[in-house]
């Protein structure tokens, strides 16, 4: 994405009824004057609330190029882009497109129809076509997905003078110029440069001499998350793309990866809800319920196993009817467990901690914290029922369950998201409402079973 601005608006006020005013009144000098001056997020924020009517004297009002800063900060949703590109000019969009930095003019392209994307790519800037066509090739959520190739190398045997003067033509092009790049004749990328390094040396040294030549990349092909994991790990601004001979390719930015994490974690919490998709809000409840009513019927037939299960207890339930008292506590107690381990195995894998550590440990360990909490738990509810209901052998016995519950639980809420992160699966489809549901059948499996293997020392 394109870098951000760092100059802010004189004003800490934006007049939004005197630019509304100034729209529609076609007063262009006033507008063009107020709207310029405020920084690309605040004229995104303006444009989105705009009606259609208003939206067309805009792209009257600023050039394809003035349209593309502002559409860079756009962030909208699919049917939105399609919406807003349609209100233009084909010739108007073309230029737009072109204007904007590759990565980003990539994303917008990336919610269209194939068609109008050849379309688009026809009849815009040649040079800007090939560079977007180029990055269209690239599989979604890879790092040459989000790469941009709008960067700065440079070669080793220059000088520093000749280096700035490459940088001082090319930064207006680039996305960012805090990072140079060194590359070989034959673009293999060989060494790294900061502005700061280029600042302080002096202009004759030879950028052989002052490069950084273990440059840390990532290939082409990397998954998004992983670079992302790279870059919080470096603290680096930008990262550069290479190929499995280690030619440059691109690069991806700081403000990318941040997209990135938003989407990433708005991905894995949409799954632990067990909700298709939460990156925006459904104001029309038929797209809201599409969304939810596929997790929700799975856990409705889950739902019925487990009422059926119950069933298959019914005769343990109609001698011991204090039994059913303890069922919400046991399968409650179950899913919270469950739900606590899984957020912790996911939050683990989603940042890589969980690779550094042996599996066997991360199941000791799991096992263990299964069998402290569920030997609190057990202790304290089996005092609770005896003081309550005056019988020793039933709070024993609700007592070992939750302790065994627990146990399995939490080993089931660790072990279910390893499992599928070992077979490529997203762990986070092991979702909350999944593993509360799976939790229940195991909990009412380990309390009727007890139950009905001792029945006979209950009290009616």
């Amino acid at each position: 994405m394109a870098e951000a601005n760092q100059e802010t608006t004189p004003r800490q006020y934006i007049n939004i009824e005197l630019l509304t005013e100034a729209l529609r009144t076609g007063n262009i000098v006033q507008f063009r004057n107020e709207f310029l001056d405020m920084h690309p997020y605040n004229q995104a924020e303006f444009f989105k609330e705009l009606d259609e009517e208003d939206r067309l004297n805009i792209y009257h009002y600023l050039s394809p190029e003035e349209m593309a800063g502002l559409f860079e900060n756009l962030d909208g949703e699919e049917h939105e882009y399609r919406e807003v590109l349609a209100e233009m000019s084909p010739s108007y969009a073309a230029d737009m497109l072109s204007n904007m930095y590759a990565d980003d003019a990539v994303d917008v392209l990336n919610e269209l129809e194939k068609d109008q994307v050849v379309s688009y790519l026809t009849i815009m800037d040649k040079e800007a076509a090939d560079e977007i066509k180029e990055l269209l090739h690239y599989e979604e959520y890879t790092a040459g997905s989000i790469m941009t190739t709008e960067y700065i190398a440079i070669v080793a045997n220059q000088t520093v003078r000749s280096a700035m003067h490459i940088l001082k033509n090319e930064a207006p092009r680039a996305e960012t110029i805090y990072y140079v790049y060194v590359i070989d004749e034959d673009r293999h990328l060989v060494g790294v440069l900061s502005l700061r390094d280029l600042i302080v040396s002096e202009d004759d040294a030879m950028i052989s001499e002052i490069m950084y030549d273990r440059v840390v990349s990532v290939s082409v092909g990397e998954d998004q998350e992983e670079v992302a994991r790279m870059m919080r790990d470096y603290n680096f601004l930008a990262l550069p793309v290479v190929d499995f001979q280690d030619h440059l390719l691109g690069i991806i930015t700081v403000d990318d990866i941040m997209d990135v994490m938003e989407e990433e974690a708005s991905d894995d919490y949409s799954k632990l809800a067990g909700i298709a998709d939460l990156d925006s809000i459904d104001r029309n409840p038929f797209t809201a319920a599409k969304k939810r009513l596929p997790w929700l019927v799975i856990l409705l037939f889950l739902g019925m196993f487990t009422a059926s299960l119950i069933g298959r207890f019914e005769e343990t339930l109609n001698k011991v009817a204090i039994l059913a008292v303890f069922i919400p506590l046991i399968a409650g107690m179950a899913g919270n467990t469950g739900t606590q381990a899984l957020a912790v195995a996911v939050r683990g894998i989603a940042t890589g901690d969980l690779e550094k550590e042996n599996k066997w440990k991360i199941i000791l360990r799991e096992a263990g914290t299964g069998f402290i909490t569920g030997l609190t738990c057990g202790v304290l509810i089996t005092l609770v029922v005896y003081f309550w209901k005056g019988d020793l052998f039933l709070g024993c016995l609700v007592g070992i369950s939750i302790f065994i519950t627990l146990i399995v639980a939490t080993l089931a809420g660790s072990l279910v998201p390893l499992i599928m992160h070992r077979l490529n699966i997203d762990p986070a489809v092991a979702s909350g409402p999944f593993i509360t549901t799976i939790n229940d059948i195991i909990s009412i499996l380990i309390y009727f079973g007890i139950a009905t293997a001792f029945m006979s020392y209950l009290i009616e």
